[in-house]
């Protein structure tokens, strides 16, 4: 179907001149935004710029009255109250953190709330036989009465839009769909909203993965600092690259999406052998299977892997053992074969594991930076069993500044804190305890292309210090853009080694995508 024929030229949507405030933070001044009907509508900018903010007063999560500004749906003002006022004239919105909840069947939370009843008793037949027709409209080939705790996050992302798909839905508002998701599972959640578009829905798109809007969106609005920058046509005469977006989004262009590193590889800091793991559920089932790596002082190694490949299953097994059952094989630090079976044995012997998780593992999110950074290592800043809180906040102090924490004071909860700057917290709190490995597990997910060059400057200063870091990341480009080596991994086993020099996406994807059996080549 020909785009100029999809899309009417009036607006579904417009905002003007939306400002809103918390204590002490001015979050969003003057935004302005204008969506069409029938068009895929990205919005851009940096963690902390107000994206978020904005889809939250336009749903209806912030109330009508919490801030200033218009909103007009087909020209009509809205008042929204809350998320069932919004949805009540099609606005549905997916939040970047998944809502499912993980002990309900998929039918039971894609009708949560909204439930299938006659009576007042919920028919099950009905539940179930709808469930399975909008599982087949995102194409999840799931039985519905299984439980959303027992399918993957790619998976679970479908079932969040079949769920939006149960409503109304003229205006779909999605924060940040893939960034928990591989390449294949993220092209087909785009796809699904290129037929949506076909079908009239009109969509409006979170994202930091330039090269997803580059494919998928009509046009793109750029927030900074809380204010709208432009907003580019990428169907336009001019072409709009992504460094185009990028020195709209950060202010200045990127002259390299990688800060340049000569290494200086040291001595063998990690060896990991015969390293096998079992599924903590079902026991028989081997999730890691025979793995070998290792890792020197100065190098950065990445760990490439298709999700359920068995990478962080690997890292957290390897931490103390948080994860998984029947775990065997031997793990050495120096040389010295080393037993790791809990957190603390693992801290001992100089391994950090910085969680994908950051929310819900790696930050105590209604603590401040001040106890975040100093938990991994309260012993360092404590006198007899008291933690001296002056102490603990001079080396918050220091890690805010050397890691360019934006936050007003070390007193700031970590839970208000951008993506990007809670993950710099977590960094500066594994850091801080002094490990000789540091294992990060997608350092830089969900946060935007000036940040991410940030954290990794922080990786390759650490490697420049002698420490050995293992990065596991689902983005191909940023692996070959840091890691001096790269292990990929398949069906829980290792499946090539990759030095840097002959590391392209097409290589790694084919160690990734091997069956159990093969050898690579």
């Amino acid at each position: 179907m020909v785009l100029e024929n999809v899309l009417e030229t009036h607006n579904i949507l417009e905002m003007h001149a939306i400002t809103k405030e918390f204590p002490g933070v001015k979050a969003l001044q003057d935004v302005n935004l204008e969506v069409r009907r029938g068009e895929v509508h990205a919005i851009c900018g940096e963690n902390g710029a107000g994206k978020s903010t904005l889809m939250k007063v336009l749903s209806g999560v912030y109330a009508h009255g919490s801030y200033d500004g218009e909103i007009l749906l087909d020209g009509q003002p809205c008042a929204f109250r809350g998320i069932r006022d919004s949805e009540s004239r099609g606005v549905v919105i997916i939040h970047q953190e998944l809502a499912l909840v993980p002990y309900l069947s998929i039918a039971e939370n894609i009708f949560l709330g909204n439930e299938k009843a006659t009576g007042g008793v919920v028919d099950w037949n009905r539940t179930s036989a709808e469930a399975a027709q909008l599982l087949a409209r995102v194409g999840l080939d799931e039985n519905p009465a299984t439980l959303a705790m027992d399918i993957g996050v790619g998976k679970q992302q479908l079932v969040e839009i079949a769920k939006a798909l149960s409503k109304r839905v003229d205006l779909l508002i999605l924060d940040e769909p893939t960034a928990a998701l591989n390449d294949e599972d993220s092209a087909h959640l785009l796809g699904l909203i290129e037929q949506f578009r076909e079908n009239g829905i009109t969509s409006i798109i979170i994202s930091h993965k330039l090269n997803e809007i580059e494919a998928i969106a009509d046009r793109v609005t750029i927030l900074r600092d809380g204010r709208t920058i432009e907003t580019l046509d990428l169907h336009g005469d001019e072409p709009v690259t992504e460094d185009r977006i990028i020195r709209g989004m950060v202010g200045r262009s990127l002259e390299s999406r990688f800060p340049e590193r000569t290494p200086s590889i040291g001595a063998e800091v990690l060896r990991i052998e015969d390293w096998s793991v079992h599924h903590p559920v079902d026991t028989e089932r081997l999730v890691v299977d025979n793995a070998n790596l290792t890792v020197h002082a100065g190098e950065i190694v990445g760990l490439a892997g298709l999700m359920g490949a068995g990478r962080t299953e690997l890292a957290m097994s390897v931490f103390g053992h948080a994860y998984g059952t029947r775990i065997s094989g031997r793990v050495y630090k120096d040389g010295v074969p080393v037993r790791t079976r809990t957190v603390a044995e693992a801290i001992s012997h100089g391994l950090a594991y910085a969680t994908e998780d950051r929310k819900r593992y790696g930050l105590n999110l209604i603590q401040t930076i001040r106890e975040n950074i100093s938990a991994s290592a309260l012993g360092k800043v404590a006198r007899w069993g008291v933690v001296q809180r002056e102490e603990e906040a001079t080396v918050a102090e220091e890690y805010r500044r050397d890691f360019g924490i934006k936050a007003p004071t070390v007193e700031s909860l970590a839970g208000k804190l951008s993506g990007g700057n809670q993950q710099k917290v977590v960094l500066g709190k594994w850091v801080f305890s002094d490990p000789d490995v540091l294992i990060l597990d997608e350092p830089t997910r969900g946060i935007d292309v000036g940040a991410k060059y940030e954290i990794y400057a922080i990786v390759n200063a650490l490697a420049d210090a002698g420490k050995a870091v293992l990065v596991i990341s689902s983005e191909l480009p940023e692996l070959i853009g840091v890691c001096d080596r790269i292990y990929t991994m398949s069906q829980g086993r290792i499946t090539g080694e990759v030095p840097r020099a002959e590391a392209t996406q097409e290589k790694l994807m084919h160690h990734m995508t091997m069956d159990k059996g093969a050898t690579a080549r």
